[in-house]
């Protein structure tokens, strides 16, 4: 058992604040303001009394998506479609989207599950992340369905662009409203904790900002844009002591937990090879050898100062912001960014990784501006105690692995494998479905023994609640997310036709200085880290 994944966090006597009030255990069990749950209303139930202030940034898609799935809205949201640049959707293109995403989810039904699922029982995780509705609106949130989520309450919101965050602006009306998040942190003194779900390079600049001034985080996926960043981000959460989430759902859900207890348990024995893939960017986002679009004049809406944040000052174009910013080097980490935290997790935890001491890589074409379409990435890690050393292959854009010899025909392949001296595990994304190859109606497993949790959002209130780590913390996540950044190092140095080591105590290529370059950047001038 991976016993450091559940560390609790001790209770510290602090002054009495309001902050500290809601975080510490043993004062909230004494302050008779605070009602139990069992006497209001049983099990989930929340007193208002009891809730913290929780506030938004980046929340015109997943961080939106994030924030209901802490509090309902008031109002129920309806969001136009767009294209993934942002732009409103003509008929013709909604027809177009339908058609296209119908044909990749057959695509990818013949081959391991649809883009996005995972959680328990085969069922998406709460807060994953969302593909989108062919139709004209989509209704977001669960309010809906019948079902009203408040575990804290909203606070205030921050978008750089409040038209295109207007369907979640509209949900929360008394939240206070900001464009520029450090404008909120300076005034709103009652903020407890932050939801970032901006684009990748903004996450380590604000995570950072808000744990300095002692708000508990939760911060999309990935972590960080740099290793740099990554390291620096669990420094400062150990230093601080506030409770911090990454937004890596499946990390909360049964079928990861079920896959850890197989692997540990030696269902399948000792593990040597593990194989992962995703069909990212194919169809969600552009990619490949290309220049970046012609700059034009941002619409007046948009603080495009501060969308940028500390990265390189370059024009603006609608085909750079919003879902398109995953592909271009400045701002996103690609498929292995968009999609790793929910496919490599579960390895990671099962098999006791820890870091890689050799990665190569090799793609398909890709420019200054651009990520490759497509790439297929080695990570050689070594033995861990009685584990032997392991073999993992990541492929994205399309690219599949070998198929299982012993999977039987017409049974499709999943997005990881794992191959053990005595048989084959395999699960979707997020940890979900894990199975044996070939099926084997009899297994039972082994006697549940992990820590069970509610999903991602609600470990995160709870530990705020109660003073304790949540389950994925950044002490946890930043090593994973370090994985993920090394993928594009490697990437980006495959023309060198070396297989990079790396030495994870001093954090560097050992054989190929120039790479070590590629482990932070020079942020624009009046933004730190």
């Amino acid at each position: 058992m991976n016993q450091a994944y559940f560390n609790k966090k001790d209770s510290k006597n602090k002054k009495l604040s309001r902050r500290s009030f809601l975080g510490t255990t043993a004062t909230a069990a004494a302050a008779f303001t605070i009602i139990p749950r069992s006497v209001m209303g049983g099990k989930g139930y929340t007193a208002p009394s009891d809730l913290i202030n929780v506030a938004g940034i980046g929340i015109g898609s997943q961080g939106g998506g994030d924030i209901q799935q802490i509090c309902s809205p008031d109002v129920p949201i309806v969001r136009p479609q767009r294209n993934s640049n942002g732009t409103p959707m003509t008929k013709e293109q909604i027809a177009e989207r339908q058609a296209r995403m119908a044909a990749m989810m057959k695509q990818r039904g013949e081959q391991g599950g649809a883009p996005g699922q995972g959680g328990q029982d085969g069922q998406r995780p709460a807060g994953a992340g969302r593909q989108p509705d062919p139709n004209a609106v989509v209704q977001m949130g669960d309010a809906g369905a019948g079902r009203v989520i408040k575990l804290a309450n909203i606070y205030a919101l921050c978008d750089v662009d409040h038209e295109y965050a207007g369907h979640i602006i509209k949900g929360y009306p008394k939240a206070k409203l900001y464009t520029d998040w450090r404008e909120m942190l300076d005034k709103e003194k009652s903020i407890d904790a932050v939801v970032i779900g901006t684009p990748d390079h903004n996450h380590a600049p604000i995570a950072a900002a808000f744990m300095r001034a002692k708000k508990h985080v939760y911060l999309e996926k990935p972590m960080a844009k740099t290793i740099v960043e990554c390291r620096k981000l669990a420094q400062l959460a150990a230093e601080t002591g506030v409770v911090t989430q990454m937004g890596n759902q499946g990390h909360a859900t049964e079928g990861t937990r079920k896959t850890v207890e197989w692997i540990q348990s030696g269902v399948i024995g000792l593990v040597r090879e593990v194989q992962l893939s995703t069909n990212r960017p194919m169809g969600f986002w552009p990619q490949g050898d290309m220049k970046r679009p012609a700059g034009v004049t941002p619409p007046k809406q948009l603080n495009y100062d501060v969308w940028l944040g500390p990265a390189p000052n370059k024009p603006y174009n609608p085909d750079t912001l919003h879902f398109y910013w995953r592909g271009l080097w400045d701002y996103g980490t690609g498929a292995m960014g968009d999609m790793g935290a929910h496919i490599f997790d579960a390895p990671i935890w099962a098999l006791n990784l820890g870091m890689p001491t050799k990665i190569q890589a090799t793609s398909s074409p890709y420019s200054t501006d651009y990520m490759p379409l497509c790439e297929m990435v080695t990570y050689d890690f070594p033995a861990r105690g009685y584990m032997p050393p392991v073999r993992v292959t990541w492929c994205d854009g399309g690219l599949r692995p070998p198929r299982p010899e012993q999977l039987e025909a017409g049974r499709a392949m999943k997005d990881a494998t794992y191959y053990g001296d005595k048989g084959i595990i395999t699960h979707a994304s997020h940890g979900a479905m894990p199975e044996l190859i070939p099926a084997n109606a009899d297994f039972k497993g082994p006697d549940p023994w992990l820590p069970r949790t509610g999903n991602i959002f609600e470990d995160w209130i709870d530990a705020i609640k109660n003073g304790k780590k949540s389950c994925n913390d950044f002490s946890i996540s930043s090593k994973l997310t370090e994985i993920m950044l090394l993928t594009n190092i490697a990437v980006l140095h495959q023309r060198a036709n070396v297989t990079l080591e790396y030495d994870p105590v001093n954090m560097k290529i050992t054989n190929l200085p120039e790479a070590n370059d590629k482990f932070h950047y020079e942020y624009r001038t009046g933004w730190s880290l």
